[in-house]
């Protein structure tokens, strides 16, 4: 029993840090099983351009709909503060954070890595939308990043060990503007697409026979699990009588 699973996420994408989420609360199931699950942050925008995907607000009647799939979504992933940040669009241009996330991932632990993409997850949609595109905010936001972040309650985390120093902070955001890391996003990127992404969260699962298979979004995990022979309990309906009613007189 073994396996990978490389996630290619955006922070600008609502259903990647869903999936992130219920990637991150099964982590410790999938170290138990030695499937390993590697993070690669990706621009979601030049997927849509280079497959000729829309996002789904471009459209008024998936934009309709997705007002009550992001909040039943949000809900059922424990995140129902979640809200879309002001301008959308324009904040959706996050590639100064997802090259920041490259240069973390090279020079710093695994743990302090997905410690980091968490709390920008959490920063960009949840409480006050930060502008994480703006240089400013993103490293006033990686300053005050906590150690053992879990997302739960900010004030609480907070009163932890800073995870980066101000000295790291500065490291990061030179790292971000250099060629290096614009380069891993990039490649980063055409990796996903060569690989058959035309959105996010996309999943690229090998399992321990060596076969790889796609998996797209963030309510495809029982598909998942059943290709990586993991044990699961699917969703299903329950026959049991319903429950009894209370008659207002």
């Amino acid at each position: 029993m073994g396996g990978r699973i490389d996630v290619y996420i955006d922070i600008a994408s609502l259903y990647s840090y869903l999936a992130f989420l219920y990637l991150l609360k099964d982590a410790p199931v999938y170290a138990a099983n030695h499937v390993q699950v590697v993070y690669h942050p990706v621009l979601l925008g030049a997927i849509n351009q280079a497959t000729g995907n829309k996002p789904p607000i471009s459209l008024p009647a998936k934009a309709k709909h997705g007002v009550f799939d992001v909040r039943r979504s949000c809900e059922r992933a424990g995140v129902p503060e979640v809200r879309f940040p002001p301008e959308f669009m324009k904040r959706a241009a996050t590639m100064l954070p997802l090259r920041a996330l490259h240069y973390i991932q090279c020079h710093f632990t695994a743990e302090t890595y997905v410690t980091a993409f968490h709390y920008l997850f959490y920063r960009y949609w949840t409480p006050d939308n930060a502008n994480l595109c703006d240089a400013n905010v993103l490293q006033a936001v990686l300053r005050e990043a906590p150690t053992g972040f879990s997302g739960k309650s900010s004030v609480v985390s907070r009163n932890a060990p800073p995870l980066f120093t101000a000295a790291d902070v500065n490291a990061i955001l030179a790292g971000a503007t250099a060629q290096v890391a614009k380069d891993q996003l990039t490649a980063a990127t055409k990796d996903a697409v060569n690989r058959g992404a035309y959105g996010a969260p996309w999943l690229w699962v090998t399992n321990d026979a060596g076969v790889s298979e796609p998996f797209f979004g963030s309510d495809r995990f029982h598909f998942v699990y059943k290709f990586l022979d993991l044990p699961y309990q699917d969703v299903s309906l329950l026959n049991a009588p319903p429950p009894a009613r209370t008659v207002k007189l």
